[in-house]
C-alpha cells in the first residue's frame, strides 16, 4: 500500500513538473512571437512612412521614383509567425528604400527642406529606434526557449511538446554604414 501510495506521489510530481514546464515553453513562446509582432508594427510604420516619401519625392526624379516604387511592392507583412529571416529580407528592403531617398534628397537640396520630408525623416529615426529595441526583446526571448528546448531535463518535454529551436535575429548587413537621415 504504501509503495503504491509513493509511486502515486511520484506520477503526480512528474505530472506538476511537466505541466510546469510545458506553460514556461507556451509562454516564452508567446513572447517571441509577440517580439516578432512589435517588429512587424515597426516596420510598418517605416514603410508607411517610406510610401509618404515616395508620394512627396516622385515629382524630382522618375528613374528613383520608379526605384523606389519596385522597393515598395515587395513589401511583406510580418506578424508573429515570421521567420527571422523573414525579418531581415525587410529590413534589407526598407534599408535599400531609405538610402534611394537619402540620395534623391542630396541631389534636390529643396526636397531635403521640405517640412513633410524633415518631420517624417525624424518619424523614420523613431520607429528605426523602436524595431532596434524590438529586435533586442525579441533575441532576449529567443534566448530564453533556446535554453529551454535545449538544456535537459526540459528538452525532453520540448521535444515531447514539438518545441523548437529559434532563430536570432542578426546585425543587418550594410545597416551600420547606412547614412543619416538627419543630414
Amino acid at each position: 500500500m504504501v509503495f503504491i501510495l509513493v509511486l502515486v506521489g511520484l506520477v503526480v510530481i512528474l505530472a506538476i513538473w511537466i505541466i510546469s514546464v510545458q506553460n514556461k515553453l507556451v509562454s516564452v513562446n508567446e513572447f517571441c512571437q509577440n517580439s516578432l509582432s512589435q517588429i512587424g508594427v515597426q516596420q510598418q510604420s517605416r514603410w508607411d512612412a517610406l510610401t509618404s516619401l515616395y508620394d512627396l519625392t516622385k515629382s524630382y526624379s522618375s528613374f528613383e521614383s520608379e526605384t523606389l516604387l519596385k522597393v515598395i511592392s515587395a513589401r511583406k507583412n510580418t506578424t508573429g509567425n515570421s521567420s527571422a529571416g523573414d525579418i531581415e529580407s525587410q529590413e534589407k528592403l526598407l534599408t535599400q528604400g531609405f538610402a534611394s531617398i537619402n540620395a534623391l534628397a542630396e541631389s534636390y537640396p529643396d526636397l531635403k527642406s521640405n517640412s513633410v520630408y524633415t518631420k517624417t525623416m525624424e518619424d523614420v529615426n523613431t520607429y528605426e529606434n523602436n524595431v532596434r529595441m524590438s529586435r533586442m526583446v525579441y533575441n532576449d526571448s529567443v534566448t530564453k526557449l533556446n535554453r529551454m528546448v535545449l538544456s535537459f531535463p526540459g528538452s525532453l518535454i520540448a521535444s515531447l511538446l514539438h518545441f523548437q529551436k529559434r532563430d536570432y535575429l542578426e546585425e543587418v548587413k550594410g545597416k551600420t554604414e547606412m547614412p543619416s537621415f538627419n543630414k
